[in-house]
């Protein structure tokens, strides 16, 4: 049977994506047992690929890498000066990923990050589908997935429960883009954990597992037993990502972004640990 990688958000140990960073970040999740690191390309002009590469290899980890876009740079937006600046970060993005060894570039790749104050508009829509459609195509080409991050009302406007993202596939209509679920965000804008896990089915490609509240795991009222059992019931073999965030260690930029606003935490060893021990229990007592 296959096993699900566990893996953790380089969030959890440093703030930027500085060489020595990222290999501590590396270091770190390897000594905590995690299968994959998850990187956030916010910081990515402070990224050196190569040497991130060789921490990667040396340690034996798989990569993934995400990110969300900024408002002066959304392929969402009806402004198409701005939905090129979008376009140009996501291609850019998905060559940092290639390069570091990565097979997996998700996220908040449709819009922005932050609160918009009004409904997404047909031609953003159409604005979005064409860019990812080209992005796919390109993603294709390198062996790689998209990942449709599903993020809360107060996150974006363009999609926000698993049916939203489901259509948004099919109108992108590229087999290579996936949905990516996270149970924070579920928390907010779905019925249960069960349905949206069933309704993805074997579209599933990434998941992310957070508190309510992005603190310890069974520290909130998240019903992880029943999200558990339904991955098991799809049989999803992907990855399980832990992300917490803490205005201990987020960078103040992305702190600001993700409204974090209190230290959940701020020892992220222990954390991590915890963490990968909480995933390791359910996926043995949830098992397909």
């Amino acid at each position: 049977m296959a096993e699900n990688p566990i893996g953790v958000h380089a969030l959890v140990w440093t703030g930027d994506t500085s060489p020595a960073s990222v290999r501590y970040a590396v270091a770190q999740s390897k000594l905590a047992g995690f299968d994959l690191l998850e990187l956030s390309l916010h910081d990515s002009l402070n990224l050196d690929v190569a040497d991130a590469r060789a921490a990667l290899d040396d340690a034996g980890l798989k990569i993934a890498c995400s990110r969300g876009l900024a408002f002066d740079a959304d392929v969402s937006s009806e402004d198409l000066d701005v939905v090129k600046k979008g376009e140009k970060l996501l291609h850019d993005s998905l060559a940092l990923t290639y390069g570091l060894g990565g097979k997996i570039f998700t996220g908040a790749l449709y819009s922005a990050l932050g609160k918009y104050s009004a409904p997404l508009t047909d031609s953003g829509r159409r604005n979005v589908v064409t860019v990812l459609r080209q992005l796919a195509k390109e993603a294709r080409s390198k062996n790689m997935t998209l990942g449709l991050e599903i993020c809360n009302r107060y996150e974006t406007n363009v999609i926000n429960t698993a049916h939203d993202a489901l259509r948004l596939a099919d109108d992108i209509g590229e087999d290579n883009v996936l949905i990516h679920l996270d149970t924070y965000h579920m928390n907010i804008e779905e019925d249960d954990f069960v349905r949206p896990v069933l309704e993805v089915g074997d579209r599933l490609g990434y998941v992310h597992i957070g508190e309510n509240h992005r603190g310890y795991l069974g520290s909130g009222h998240l019903d992880f037993t029943s999200f558990f059992h339904a991955l098991g019931d799809v049989g999803y073999t992907g990855p399980i990502t832990f992300e917490s965030f803490s205005s201990a260690v987020v960078m103040e930029g992305l702190s600001n972004d993700l409204a974090i606003w209190r230290n959940l935490w701020s020892d992220g060893e222990d954390l991590a640990r915890h963490a990968r021990a909480y995933i390791a229990t359910m996926l043995t007592a949830c098992p397909r």
